[in-house]
């Protein structure tokens, strides 16, 4: 199968200490979000089931995969391998994860506390009334200059409830606190609105992303 393209945009919070234009024109008539059901978030990766993270990201149509391999097509959702996906939360500078009673998610409608499946993988994987990991994000660092985004998930069911905007604010609060300003996210145009609504931006420097699409050496 032929490599296809994934457009991707560039952004980072240095955009943030860049004059912002004025809004103008009429005001928006977007919903108010729905506060979000009770939640806890954590900072400790020991708590994040890999599998259930995995669970997640296909639900919300995440592919850590096209990452790791250019081959595929960016239609095609899989799975990411299990053993990388330990090994990336193993490495990450930061690591948030978001809980929720499984009542609150709405698309649980497979029998008594089951969950839907997607692509033959359970995503209700505890039963109904326990927590679930409904949020994801991490951050990769060189601890002293420079940082990146990777992986934000939020549960279909529980999207534009502000749940995001509060796993990137945790992740950059933390980074910034640690003297690092300089954060980038790596985003398709779908996702870019949702990140320049938590402080991002076009690169001031006007620096892109470009990603290595050659084929893996044998």
């Amino acid at each position: 199968m032929a490599a296809t393209s994934v457009k991707v945009a560039r952004l980072t919070t240095l955009a943030l200490f860049s004059p912002s234009p004025t809004p103008s024109g009429p005001k928006s008539t977007k919903r108010r979000a729905r506060a979000p059901p009770p939640i806890s978030i954590s900072m400790d990766p020991a708590l994040v089931d890999p599998a259930h993270l995995q669970a997640l990201m296909l639900a919300c149509a995440h592919n850590c995969a096209l990452r790791l391999s250019p081959a595929l097509s960016v239609s095609a959702v899989e799975p990411v391998d299990l053993s990388k996906l330990r090994t990336a939360l193993a490495h990450s500078f930061i690591v948030v994860s978001v809980f929720c009673g499984a009542r609150f998610l709405t698309d649980d409608r497979e029998g008594e506390g089951e969950g839907q499946r997607f692509l033959g993988l359970e995503l209700g994987l505890e039963r109904q009334g326990e927590r679930r990991l409904v949020g994801f994000g991490r951050a990769v660092s060189d601890l002293g200059l420079t940082a990146s985004v990777h992986d934000i998930v939020v549960h279909p069911s529980l999207q534009r409830r502000g749940i995001g905007r509060k796993i990137v604010n945790k992740i950059t609060r933390v980074l910034h606190s640690r003297g690092i300003y300089d954060i980038s996210a790596l985003c398709t145009e779908k996702e870019r609105p949702f990140f320049e609504a938590c402080g991002f931006g076009d690169d001031m420097m006007g620096s892109t992303t470009m990603l290595y699409t050659r084929k893996s050496h044998k």
